[in-house]
């Protein structure tokens, strides 16, 4: 089995940075708000890579890598939203550090 880190040292022209994942859940008023292509705008704004996607449950997933105090940045943003949306909960979780070169919307 491949055991990969939480966190990767990652270096960068101010020396080496901590880079995570989280995969967070935002739940509330979150589907038909504009909220994935406000977070694709956040995270990209942010320096984020992965996704965010809409879940049957009416939720949405957000898989978020990249230097740390970007992705908190970007899961901070989650609890607000679009102006459209209503955010009850937030719940995140730190995953394994995954090499992800861009952000998309699926």
């Amino acid at each position: 089995n491949l055991v990969l880190p939480l966190y990767a040292p990652h270096r960068s022209s101010g020396g080496f940075v901590r880079t995570i994942c989280l995969r967070c859940y935002a739940t509330g008023r979150v589907h038909g708000v504009g909220f994935r292509c406000a977070t694709a705008g956040k995270a990209l704004n942010f320096g984020v890579s992965g996704y965010v996607r809409n879940l049957p449950d009416q939720r949405v997933e957000v898989l978020a890598c990249g230097e740390e105090s970007a992705v908190v940045a970007l899961r901070n943003w989650l609890w607000q939203g679009p102006p459209h949306a209503w955010v009850s909960d937030v719940h995140c979780k730190m995953l394994p550090y995954q090499d992800v070169h861009s952000f998309r919307i699926d």
